[in-house]
């Protein structure tokens, strides 16, 4: 079986990164693979156990994109088109292996809203769609209205070797010139607004008061960088909130911090919480999307409604206050994680849906 993967994203993080968790898992099961992505891009630049084809990818105003897909899939001749992303790749994708007569599976990794009518004639020619967690299961099937036979439920996976425990708690705190007794709460998200660091800027005031020797360390690059910045400033935060961009040793860095906090309002699924699970760190989430498929509240963390000031600030002031509910609920976690959201019990399932879409046995 040869599969070829389509993936648009640029940076080796989020759902490429899954992608090449998936490529090293089939190729443990003697699959070839096939890696698709954009030209110059870290994804096309990395070590991979596939062969990569790098191509122009201009977006979702790229019409150019179905025929170059095509020549890809006349020249290495695919059993099965695995698309992974948007960005017009999911488009774009699905027709153009229809044309070629290669059947085609997709993976949906968010939650936002489509027009069901467009929607619908995007994922027609798909055999198969992949939901990363229930709640994009959920609005697949009765927002969109596709067959409930056609939709899988596979969640993302996390390398437990990669992201585990340090026998060293103050790395973290030496690397970033920190005094060694600091609480270290992080967030590990993209700079966007859906993934709620508004919230929890307002709640740092009053946390800070109950527990003078936390910092915050915001993991994660993008467009409102700015205007973070300035909501610090007039909170007077700067000293104790730091914006430390993408960092490649983020695997390294995570196991010192002492909580994660993900004050999302909207979220597919949260591989930055599975990451801070599988490293034993203790977690405080919020309910949306997907993020209770990861979570029972008590017991592999504290969760908190989207949007509710109130109980984040209650859940990060409790754990900050009892070391060993956070080492219990850390332990908890990495278990849970190693237990349910491997990347070989991701991979067996994927290789389930796409014998499902050859209509071949395993």
């Amino acid at each position: 079986m040869r599969i070829m993967h389509l993936e648009s994203g640029h940076h080796l993080y989020g759902g490429a990164r899954q992608v090449r968790y998936l490529i090293e898992g089939l190729a443990a099961h003697g699959i070839e693979n096939l890696l698709v992505c954009p030209q110059g891009s870290a994804v096309a630049a990395a070590p991979c156990a596939a062969r990569v084809v790098p191509l122009p990818m201009g977006g979702d105003l790229d019409v150019r994109l179905c025929s170059r897909l095509k020549g890809v899939m006349a020249t290495h001749r695919p059993s099965l088109l695995h698309v992974h992303s948007r960005r017009g790749a999911d488009t774009a994708g699905g027709w153009s292996a229809r044309r070629a007569g290669v059947p085609a599976v997709l993976t949906r990794r968010v939650d936002a809203r489509e027009p069901a009518c467009w929607a619908r004639l995007k994922y027609r020619p798909y055999r198969a769609v992949v939901a990363i967690s229930s709640a994009v299961e959920a609005q697949l099937v009765h927002r969109v209205g596709l067959d409930a036979s056609r939709v899988f439920t596979v969640a993302s996976a996390v390398d437990a070797q990669r992201y585990r425990p340090a026998p060293v708690h103050d790395r973290l705190a030496a690397t970033l010139g920190l005094p060694a007794r600091s609480l270290l709460i992080g967030v590990v998200a993209q700079l966007i607004p859906r993934k709620g660091h508004g919230l929890l800027f307002e709640c740092l005031p009053a946390l800070f008061a109950r527990h003078p020797t936390a910092y915050v360390l915001c993991f994660g690059r993008g467009p409102l960088k700015d205007t973070l910045m300035r909501r610090l400033a007039q909170l007077r935060l700067e000293p104790r909130v730091r914006l430390l961009g993408f960092r490649e040793d983020l695997p390294d860095l995570l196991p010192g911090l002492d909580l994660l906090v993900h004050p999302a309002r909207r979220e597919g699924l949260g591989v930055a919480v599975l990451e801070a699970m599988s490293a034993g760190v203790a977690v405080v989430s919020s309910t949306a999307g997907g993020l209770t498929d990861l979570i029972e509240s008590g017991v592999h963390g504290l969760t908190f409604a989207p949007g509710d000031r109130d109980g984040l600030l209650g859940a990060m002031a409790r754990l900050l206050s009892d070391a060993e509910l956070r080492a219990r609920l850390g332990a908890s976690g990495r278990a849970r994680v190693r237990a349910e959201f491997s990347v070989e019990r991701m991979s067996a399932r994927y290789l389930d849906i796409y014998h499902r879409a050859l209509g071949t046995s395993p």
